[in-house]
C-alpha cells in the first residue's frame, strides 16, 4: 500500500511533467528557445530540475549535455530547489570596494551556509549576484525581488530574521 506522501509526490511529478510539456510547447518554436524556456521553468518552479534536461533536450533537438551546460553556465539558473527566500549579495566591483566581502563572510557565518546552499530550516538560500545596478548605494543585497543598499551586517541580520519569521507564518 502506497503512503499518502508517496501518492502526493507522484501526483506532483505528473503535474510537473504536464506543466513542462506546456512550457515547452509555448517556447519550442522561438528562435533561441532554450534560454526563454529555462527562464519560464525557473519562474514557475524556482529551479530547473535535472530530471527535466532530457525532455527539454529532446523537444529542442539538443543534447542533454548542451542543456546542462547552459543551466550551469549562467549563475541565474538553479538546478536544485531553493529555500523559501533567496538572499543575493552583490559581488561587483563597487560593492566589493564598499565592504561586500566582509558582508558576504558575515552572511555565510550568520546563516551557516555557503553560496548556493540553503539554511537547515529551508528558509534562506544564499547566492552571489554580479551586479544589482545599485552601485551608488553599495554594498547591495537583494532579498527575493527587493534590492537594499548600504547594507550593514546588522541590516542583513534584520532582513534574514524578518524573512525567516515570515516563512514560519506562511
Amino acid at each position: 500500500m502506497q503512503s499518502l506522501q508517496a501518492k502526493q509526490e507522484l501526483n506532483m511529478q505528473k503535474n510537473w511533467c504536464e506543466k513542462l510539456d506546456l512550457l515547452i510547447a509555448e517556447h519550442r518554436d522561438m528562435p533561441g528557445a532554450l534560454l526563454p524556456l529555462l527562464h519560464a521553468i525557473q519562474d514557475d518552479l524556482g529551479y530547473i530540475p535535472e530530471s527535466s534536461y532530457a525532455q527539454i533536450a529532446k523537444a529542442l533537438s539538443l543534447s542533454v549535455a548542451e542543456v546542462h551546460g547552459v543551466v550551469t553556465f549562467y549563475h541565474h539558473f538553479r538546478s536544485h530547489k531553493p529555500g523559501r527566500h533567496i538572499l543575493q549579495i552583490c559581488r561587483a566591483e563597487s560593492c566589493q570596494a564598499m565592504g561586500a566581502e566582509a558582508l558576504e563572510a558575515h552572511a555565510k557565518k550568520f546563516l551557516n551556509v555557503d553560496y548556493h546552499q540553503t539554511t537547515a530550516d529551508q528558509a534562506i538560500t544564499l547566492e552571489p549576484v554580479y551586479c544589482l545596478g545599485n552601485c551608488a548605494l553599495s554594498p547591495a543585497v537583494m532579498m527575493d525581488d527587493e534590492v537594499y543598499g548600504r547594507v550593514s551586517s546588522a541590516d542583513l541580520d534584520a532582513l534574514v530574521l524578518e524573512a525567516s519569521a515570515s516563512s514560519v507564518k506562511a
